[in-house]
């Protein structure tokens, strides 16, 4: 099989996320989202953290927005993509969407501008990071990382980056100084900087990893998980607090019931979510005492 393509591909994908964008690139290029087919209701905007790529992410996630559209009264959902996290984050933070699905750490941001967590998306013991080598590596033990690079989605990727960072922490190797950490914009530019050997490792968390597998199965065989840490609660679905309960609470209900049906089963076994499941901005005050502890024993996140 001939890889020159998916190669040349990877390649613009790594090192166009290494150049990071601006906020005037982003409004410049296409917009990701779906206008409703009636006019006549609300249109409440719906906003998924990157967990890949905004074109991956449109046709993992688009499914479910026509699923709830087809069963919600009196609104209508459209769905909006971001390039990187930082661009995503700057949505919530000017209160733009009116529902995010964000990371743990995203989720203690967008209480602070309004938003209220409705459900949590997946298992806790799903949400974990883990570290990509290739099978041709050197690499054997923690300590083999020291004077290497190693790539992660963003600074605030809490599964992707911090977590694996705090692992670092725990087997005696400084982050600040003896590694160098390059935060290359999506999970999957994460996996590719291992994969080109531009880093020793990259890292990530099982979703990404399971949809590179099964969307570059080739690629993947070169590759192996060597570590993994321990685990933490899963990734929030919020509503903007200025959103009428009717509305959010129909949202609500359709996410909890989806495992119930054959029809909502398959939409989560696409978006590769065992299901969705009650929770509230209480049960992500576990995530608080990680990040303080991390800030005192790591670095601080914001400003990296």
């Amino acid at each position: 099989m001939n890889h020159k393509p998916f190669f040349f591909l990877c390649m613009i994908l790594v090192f166009a996320s290494l150049g990071g964008c601006s906020e005037s690139q982003e409004n410049a290029g296409p917009k990701y989202g779906t206008a409703p087919v009636r006019g006549d209701v609300p249109i409440y905007s719906f906003a998924i953290h990157p967990l890949y790529n905004p074109t991956k992410l449109f046709s993992v996630y688009q499914p479910l927005m026509d699923y709830l559209n087809s069963h919600l009264k009196d609104a209508r959902l459209t769905l909006r993509a971001s390039r990187d996290y930082a661009s995503f984050e700057e949505k919530y933070k000017n209160r733009e969407p009116d529902f995010i699905l964000p990371n743990p750490w995203q989720t203690l941001q967008a209480m602070d501008t309004g938003y209220h967590v409705i459900a949590m998306s997946g298992t806790p013991t799903d949400f974990r990071g883990i570290f990509i080598v290739r099978k041709d590596s050197e690499i054997k033990t923690p300590a083999d990382l020291k004077g290497k690079a190693i790539s992660y989605p963003s600074v605030t990727a809490l599964a992707a980056c911090m977590m694996p960072q705090y692992f670092l922490y725990q087997n005696n190797i400084d982050v600040n100084t003896e590694i160098e950490n390059r935060y290359v914009g999506s999970q999957e530019s994460s996996i590719m900087n291992a994969y080109l050997k531009l880093t020793a490792a990259g890292a990530t968390w099982p979703p990404p990893w399971r949809a590179f597998q099964r969307d570059h199965p080739q690629e993947a065989a070169e590759l192996k998980v060597i570590w993994e840490t321990e685990s933490l609660i899963n990734n929030s679905v919020m509503a903007r607090d200025d959103i009428p309960a009717d509305v959010w609470k129909q949202v609500q209900n359709l996410l909890f019931a989806l495992d119930e049906t054959e029809e909502g089963r398959a939409l989560l076994q696409s978006m590769d979510t065992a299901l969705f499941s009650f929770a509230t901005d209480a049960d992500y005050e576990i995530v608080r005492t990680f990040v303080n502890h991390f800030e005192e024993v790591v670095h601080p996140i914001e400003g990296q």
